[in-house]
């Protein structure tokens, strides 16, 4: 505790922040990429103290968020099963699609249970069959290939996964292709990156010329990966920048990464607010068929429009700030959410929201 205390320690803030306005950023905007980025950015008040001439957006760094209302319908045809029991993480249950949730759908009657780790699904007590929901990052994904060990190894045959998950790397490339958002710098998830390793996002660096620094979620961390960041483009320099070396190894958790590989292997994926992106997803591998919920219980892919007026999916893409959404802390709160980005405790909209 000592230790992170010194990330939090003012007069180290402020002099980076003055080192920061001391390199005279001009017209600069970077963009970080985590959920918990969102959220310390907004909580710790960073924003507000960086010079007129450098902003940071928010981009697709909220797994919640992202998952595409075609995905969610999918989920809701799970749960409106009456043989089955899904399992999903909390914030899941209040997104809502079409007027509906699977909170809504509980309350008519649906198995719909929350869990806080994914292995407690496996001790569930359940209707004739369970299916787990899982969503999440590189990070959240090697537990739930933890789970199917554990599935695997006691025979489970009841037991199936409806995966959403999704891969960072592909998602920022896509970003960077449309070339529809300004990007000068790339502050990159310290969680995530302490799965994969540093070198995923070296293309980053090389096909399209943008810094990147891997950042902790501290407001030292923060503060240091942006003027890391403010120095290269000043300099008209760009490199792979690693300020999370306390957490972050060049070649990440190589036990993690096996774990997944032993049951996932990459897919096309549906973002929202990015479309389809190739190899930006995680499915099953062929000898785990029988454990995917969506061809195991034949699902639809339904596509839902957003809801009228809501711009989450510019939010999530950083072509808008939350507060340029008319639904903004009018119609849209936490308590009454219209779109995920105020569902979500990560979402840049619940954020704002929540810290101002």
């Amino acid at each position: 505790m000592t230790v992170l205390n010194g990330y939090s320690n003012k007069a180290i803030a402020q002099r980076l922040i003055s080192l920061i306005s001391d390199l005279k950023p001009k017209g600069l905007q970077f963009m970080e990429v985590c959920g918990t980025h969102t959220v310390s950015l907004s909580r710790s008040g960073i924003r507000s103290m960086l010079p007129a001439g450098l902003r940071i957006v928010s981009g697709p760094g909220c797994p919640v968020c992202v998952t595409s209302n075609s995905d969610l319908s999918k989920a809701f045809q799970v749960a409106s099963n009456d043989r089955v029991t899904l399992a999903t993480f909390g914030d899941m249950m209040r997104v809502p699609v079409g007027g509906d949730s699977l909170m809504n759908i509980r309350a008519r009657g649906g198995d719909v249970r929350t869990v806080y780790s994914a292995m407690d699904a496996v001790n569930l007590e359940t209707r004739e069959e369970l299916v787990f929901l899982g969503i999440g990052f590189e990070t959240t994904s090697p537990t739930v290939a933890g789970m199917m060990a554990e599935v695997e190894r006691r025979g489970l045959t009841n037991f199936s996964l409806l995966s959403f998950f999704k891969l960072i790397p592909p998602a920022l490339g896509a970003l960077l292709e449309g070339g529809e958002i300004k990007i000068d710098g790339l502050i990159l998830p310290g969680h995530v990156s302490t799965i994969i390793g540093t070198e995923p996002y070296r293309f980053i660096v090389e096909e399209f010329g943008i810094p990147c620094a891997i950042a902790g979620f501290e407001p030292i961390d923060m503060l240091l990966a942006v003027y890391s960041l403010t120095k290269m483009k000043v300099s008209g320099k760009s490199a792979l920048i690693n300020t999370y070396i306390r957490s972050v190894r060049e070649d990440g958790n190589r036990k993690a990464l096996e774990m997944l590989e032993k049951f996932f292997e990459p897919t096309g994926s549906s973002w929202r607010g990015l479309g389809f992106i190739p190899e930006s997803g995680l499915k099953l591998r062929p000898e785990y068929e029988h454990m995917n919920a969506e061809a195991k219980f034949e699902l639809k892919q339904i596509d839902m429009p957003e809801p009228a007026n809501c711009r989450c999916a510019d939010v999530i893409k950083g072509a808008a700030l939350p507060n340029e959404c008319p639904l903004f802390a009018n119609v849209c709160k936490p308590e009454s959410p219209v779109g995920p980005c105020m569902v979500s405790s990560e979402g840049a909209c619940a954020a704002l929201y929540n810290y101002g």
